[in-house]
């Protein structure tokens, strides 16, 4: 995963590895994934996540695995989690060994 930019949105793949290249509208995507068009739209432009009914619509659809949608989704989740305001937080928290006692 990379440090420094934030991986792939599942959209932005959609969009220029599909999309595109198969020269097919959003609103006629959206018609065979059958979906509304903002749901779509809103996916594209990365400001909404592919969920596991989407990600089966476009494995059905364009023939990827409902995995390999998830895991693009999956990488940039975790991309923002780690660069988020709260990963500061999150690494302080002190691990607990496997019995529950705690690690100096």
């Amino acid at each position: 995963m990379p440090r420094k930019r934030p991986p792939t949105h599942p959209g932005e793949m959609l969009l220029e590895e599909f999309v595109k290249p198969l020269g097919v509208t959003q609103t006629e995507l959206a018609r065979r994934l059958e979906v509304s068009y903002p749901r779509l739209n809103e996916i594209i432009k990365g400001r909404r996540s592919v969920t596991p009914n989407t990600a089966l619509r476009l494995s059905r659809v364009l023939g990827m695995s409902a995995d390999f949608w998830l895991g693009l989704q999956h990488d940039w989740d975790l991309w923002h989690a780690m660069n988020s305001p709260e990963a500061k937080e999150i690494s302080r928290l002190k691990p607990m060994l496997r019995d529950g006692s705690n690690v100096a």
